[in-house]
């Protein structure tokens, strides 16, 4: 079997995608409503008030809140699948707080598994995968916002503090290229880089709590680019796949297929995606037709 890694290449800068924790009061909020034109998600109902809203009109975002559905998981995901579809002009998406909306599941999650070994956690991370997944998937800034918690660690037969870590879904960490923490000293707020993947905002680094601050680190013109959209598998292709792997016998291949693209459904490929699988099943077709 050949081997089918490529050669990297260079490839065009994309918005950034993001985590901020803190304590509440810090400006996280603020912060994130500078950047351009917000899709903004309040899941805490904690933006309703008057100087949250006149903010959010400045920049030309909207508001997505509890009587549009922000603390329903499902509710969320359906909403930046949309974002990520169809044709608008929002630069920046907000989830605040993507804390919140965790909890809820988990503790709706309780109710019904209870919370030993952690299985209500374990349900809520079911859809934090999907949300993340799609959040992959849009074309623009993604900002989580989260709260701030204790962060704990073993000494030998002690338990010790380790200052502060972000409140949630813990691999978050691990799926989105960078993690700030958000502080305030008097009248000072600063981002203290916790965890990154971009070279520009090295760990440790410090900056102030300002969008001109860190679009100048980043690059102002990718943050400030229009959005574009992703072409998802068509009706077509959907049928044509299924048709195929059940002609072929392809039942593994496909599973492979699906947890390659981290999908659970055909439909949830782009059209691309499903291309490729199409046109290697069409291979294989041909083959096993020109043998007989």
């Amino acid at each position: 079997m050949p081997l089918k890694a490529v050669k990297p290449e260079v490839v065009a800068v994309g918005k950034p995608k993001f985590l901020i924790s803190g304590e509440s009061g810090v400006g996280k909020t603020w912060f994130a409503l500078d950047f351009p034109k917000p899709y903004y998600i309040d899941t805490e109902g904690g933006a309703v008030r008057q100087q949250y809203r006149e903010k959010l009109a400045a920049v030309g975002g909207v508001y997505f809140g509890k009587d549009q559905g922000s603390q329903d998981f499902k509710s969320v995901i359906d909403e930046i699948t949309e974002l990520a579809t169809t044709k608008h002009d929002y630069k920046t998406l907000v989830i605040d707080s993507f804390t919140h909306l965790y909890d809820l599941a988990a503790s709706i999650a309780e109710e019904t598994v209870g919370n030993e070994f952690g299985r209500d956690k374990k349900e809520a991370n079911r859809p934090a995968r999907q949300l993340i997944r799609w959040l992959e998937n849009v074309d623009m800034t993604v900002i989580l916002i989260t709260h701030a918690k204790d962060k704990w660690v073993r000494q030998g037969k002690e338990t010790v503090s380790a200052g502060t870590t972000f409140d949630g879904y813990q691999k978050l960490k691990y799926l989105l290229d960078l993690w700030m923490e958000g502080k305030k000293l008097g009248r000072q707020r600063s981002l203290t880089v916790r965890k990154t993947r971009i070279e520009s905002l090295p760990e440790d680094k410090e900056l102030p709590m300002e969008y001109q601050a860190f679009a100048a680190l980043y690059g102002k013109e990718v943050i400030e680019r229009a959005s574009t959209t992703l072409a998802m598998a068509t009706t077509e292709q959907v049928a044509r796949i299924k048709e195929l792997v059940g002609t072929l016998r392809l039942e593994e291949e496909a599973q492979k297929w699906m947890e390659k693209a981290n999908v659970d459904e055909w439909v949830e490929m782009t059209e691309a995606q499903l291309a490729k699988c199409i046109e290697f099943c069409n291979k294989k077709l041909a083959a096993v037709v020109g043998t007989k």
